[in-house]
Parts: structure tokens; sequence; C-alpha cells
């Protein structure tokens, strides 16, 4: 069930199952196949340890496995991660990562017990010195131009494969400086959807990897700027995040100390630009 998918390939087995509801309509009854979206516990074990229970969409847990390692600040680069292993449960999935020693150390320090909602964030947080992390300062990039980001989400459905079966799914993407899709993942969770973009980013190769590593181009996510969404895009580098739905108070604060372009309710044509506008390029 740890399915890969590409743009190109419609099967997202895992991703959902078919159920059987009972539609009304206009006071009439019928019985029908429907799609809902899988979600499962998925527990991230690092060395040994365990450290995290997530409710995840099963799709590309090794992605969400290295994106969350690194966006949680357990490890500082992919390089510290040097295995992943996903094994099915009856009870769901477990990912065991083998991670660096120092890392290791570091995680022990803050070890926590996340078990709670879909992709909840903070859910087990011990101290509030662990909400707010030091992260690094985005470095600038060359202006975007707006129609760029204007293509990007005319065409962002049409790639989101689970959500058009279900309607229950978020996706988080890397688009190129031309508003070209580049990566994209899809999960229950929102968190989740963009800690996998993150994770399957990490890992690519060739001109894919250096445009990943040089951060060409900007995350678009369809959900909510919340702060953990903003934190985790500064922990990829790149320095320019668009969001379909609202930004938090939070979020904007973040955006503005670590330099990072934050746009809100995004749709074609039309977005609002709460931090870094000078990274638009206008006509």
């Amino acid at each position: 069930m740890n399915a890969r998918y590409s743009l190109n390939d419609m099967s997202v087995t895992g991703g959902y199952q078919k159920v059987t509801a009972c539609c009304v309509e206009n006071g009439k009854r019928t019985d029908q196949l429907d799609q809902v979206a899988t979600e499962v516990a998925v527990a991230l074990v690092f060395n040994g340890v365990s450290y995290a229970v997530m409710l995840a969409s099963p799709l590309d847990l090794e992605d969400f496995a290295r994106g969350f390692s690194l966006t949680e600040g357990i490890v500082d680069g992919v390089y510290q991660i040097y295995d992943v292993q996903v094994e099915s449960t009856p009870q769901g999935f477990t990912v065991e990562l083998n991670i660096a020693s120092e890392c290791f150390a570091r995680l022990k320090e803050k070890r926590r017990n996340l078990t709670g909602r879909t992709g909840c964030g903070l859910c087990g947080t011990e101290s509030l010195d662990q909400v707010l992390r030091s992260l690094q300062q985005i470095h600038p990039q060359r202006p975007i131009a707006a129609d760029a980001i204007n293509k990007a989400l005319i065409d962002l459905p049409q790639h989101q494969l689970i959500q058009s079966v279900t309607g229950a799914t978020h996706a988080a993407a890397w688009f190129d400086r031309a508003g070209s899709i580049r990566l994209i993942r899809e999960d229950v969770g929102r968190h989740n959807a963009l800690d996998k973009l993150i994770g399957a980013g990490l890992v690519m190769k060739g001109d894919a990897q250096n445009d990943w590593q040089n951060a060409s181009g900007f995350i678009a996510v369809t959900s909510r700027a919340s702060m953990e969404m903003v934190q985790k895009t500064v922990a990829s580098g790149f320095s320019v995040l668009v969001a379909v739905s609202a930004p938090t108070q939070m979020a904007i604060d973040i955006a503005s100390r670590h330099g990072l372009c934050l746009i809100g309710f995004a749709r074609p044509s039309k977005w609002s630009i709460y931090n870094g506008v000078e990274s638009i390029l206008f006509k």
C-alpha cells in the first residue's frame, strides 16, 4: 500500500477505498458505491525508539518520513538519514528510520508522542520552545512572475488524483518558475502532504535535484497557511508559499521574520500577498 504515483499514473492504490453509501436526493434514496479516502495510523520510529504516531494516507510513506524528519528539526539534511523501512501491521504502518547518532541524541532531548488528530502538528508538544523553532533565513530568489502563479493555480486541480476521486485530501505541489508542475503529493492531512512533498524532493535525481536544492520555483498548498505550514516551507528552503486558503497571524509573522513570500486566498487571477511582495513580478 505504500504506493508511489506520478502525474502520468492514475493508479493511486491504497489512497482510497470503495464503500456503499445511501444517497438521498429530493426525498428519494438509492444505494451507490462511493470512494472514500483511506486513513491509517503511521508510527515513526527512529533508531528503534517510537517518536510519533500520525494519521495519514498510506501513500509515499518513505517521503513522509524523510520530510517529517527535516521539517521537525530531527535531522539537518537527508544525508543524516541512513535507511527508511516501511512495515505494514494490523494497526497501520510502522516506518523505521536509521539516523545519525547526533540527530538521535537531539531527538531524545525533545521526544514526544504525537498520537492524535489527522496531521496535527503540535499534539504532544512538551514546551512552548518547541513551537517556534530556530530556522534559517530564506535566501532571496529572482522574482516569480504573477502569470506563473496564475498558471499553477489553474493547473493544480487536474493533478490532484486522489482528491478528484474522494474529495477528501489536501495536496502540496512544487512548481517551477514558469508555473509548470514538477512534483505533487496528496494526503488526508495538510501537514502530511507538505512533508511528503519535501521528502520526495530531497531524494530527486539529476536536474530535478539541482532545481529542488536551489529552491527554484514555489510551493503551493490546497489548505490554509498555518504557522506550521510556513515553518515547514522555510525549512525546505523555498522562498514562496502559495496557499489556497487563509493565513494565520502567526504564519504571517514567521514569514516576515524569515523572508518568506506568503500568498493566501489563492485563486487564478486573484490572490493576496501578506509578506514579500517584492518576490512577485508584475507586468
